[in-house]
């Protein structure tokens, strides 16, 4: 993950006809993420006008990067002065309707006009948005929101974390937001996903019967058994805490397979 401070808004420096990069700005906890105003109905990303007059320099500037066919860089906000960059990034598109223009990741795969996508071509851009746009935002922002270390076991090292998903994100409430998101290490991470560690809505932790009496070593007994019972650490901002609808649901999940 590359970080790196900007400001908002187009950039198109003097003497440019195009603009270099586009910034969404990080929307703070327990409002509208940042990402709802990033995909259009037909899973594109979008990027509003600057302004409400089309013809400002700088919404001519994006509309010369997509005349010319020429990259940008997304600067997309994670937390309040740090963004995540999206590199290349093109204008493939524009509705004046709405103010605004359609982006996408790589322009030899643009084979569109403006209208509604297929149904096979729509679940693409959807999967191939959310893999670049959504998930290391959700990331960065679940890191952030439980201070890199594990719900579970506190474990602090940034690599062998993951954001994990309460509802998965291929179901339709499973947003990549930071209610829908856990910091866990890879084990408890695994163990979560395989229904083998079950979180509740009061977020104790429960671990699968079938797992509690066996005998294997020091990573079961320490790193599941023990947590079997124990309260997970949630973040300090109420609004990031774990969604309780969303606990709930998934824990059902988990007492139905074990």
């Amino acid at each position: 993950m590359i970080r790196q401070t900007r400001g908002r808004g187009i950039n198109k420096p003097s003497g440019l006809d195009a603009a270099l990069s586009i910034t969404t700005a990080f929307t703070p906890f327990g409002r509208l993420p940042p990402y709802e105003d990033l995909e259009g109905d037909d899973g594109y990303p979008r990027y509003k006008y600057e302004g409400t007059d089309p013809n400002t320099f700088t919404n001519r500037a994006l509309r010369a990067c997509r005349d010319t066919g020429l990259p940008l860089v997304y600067f997309i906000g994670v937390r309040r002065g740090t963004y995540f960059p999206v590199y290349p990034i093109f204008i493939v598109g524009e509705d004046s309707n709405r103010s605004e223009f359609t982006l996408w990741f790589n322009w030899t795969e643009v084979s569109r006009s403006d209208s509604s996508t297929r149904a096979l071509e729509k679940r693409y851009v959807l999967r191939e948005t959310r893999a670049r746009l959504h998930q290391p935002i959700f990331r960065e922002q679940v890191m952030n929101a439980y201070g890199s270390s594990c719900a579970v076991c506190r474990l602090a090292h940034t690599e062998l974390l993951d954001a994990a998903h309460i509802i998965d994100d291929s179901k339709p409430h499973g947003d990549p937001v930071v209610p829908n998101g856990i910091a866990l290490c890879k084990i408890h991470h695994a163990a979560f996903d395989q229904n083998m560690m079950g979180i509740r809505e009061d977020f104790r932790v429960v671990i699968s019967p079938r797992l509690l009496h066996e005998v294997d070593g020091p990573m079961l007994k320490h790193g599941l058994q023990e947590m079997h019972g124990s309260r997970i650490n949630l973040p300090r901002r109420v609004a990031a805490h774990p969604d309780k609808d969303r606990l709930e649901e998934r824990f059902s999940e988990f007492l139905n397979a074990s």
